[in-house]
């Protein structure tokens, strides 16, 4: 179709590092691993987000009527909006994690 944009395929390492890219305007710094035909983003305790190129998916909490793990997802094509998405889940992990202590038993 004239006028229409091209879409891309992009596949799931390059994918992941754009998310981590954008992860990084929300001052979160993340690992990319990649394998198997997948991508992993390593976040937090608790957060990782996978990647097939496609689409990002991320544990985001439990249902307790069904005994189970609940996961969110959305299209690999908007990193940027993900990323916000993930942030929010990021930052609710983060209040609910003590700091951990350094071994000595004092804080830096």
């Amino acid at each position: 179709m004239p006028g229409a944009p091209a879409l891309v395929a992009v596949g799931p390492c390059a994918s992941a590092e754009l998310l981590r890219l954008a992860l990084e305007k929300h001052h979160i710094r993340a690992d990319v691993h990649d394998g198997y035909g997948l991508a992993l983003v390593s976040v937090w305790v608790g957060l990782v987000v996978w990647c097939d190129g496609e689409r990002f998916w991320w544990r985001s909490g439990w249902d307790d009527r069904r005994q189970r793990t609940v996961y969110a997802w959305h299209p690999a094509c908007e990193p940027e909006r993900a990323a916000h998405r993930i942030a929010l889940r990021y930052r609710t992990l983060r209040a609910d994690q003590p700091r951990p202590h350094a071994a000595n038993g004092g804080e830096r």
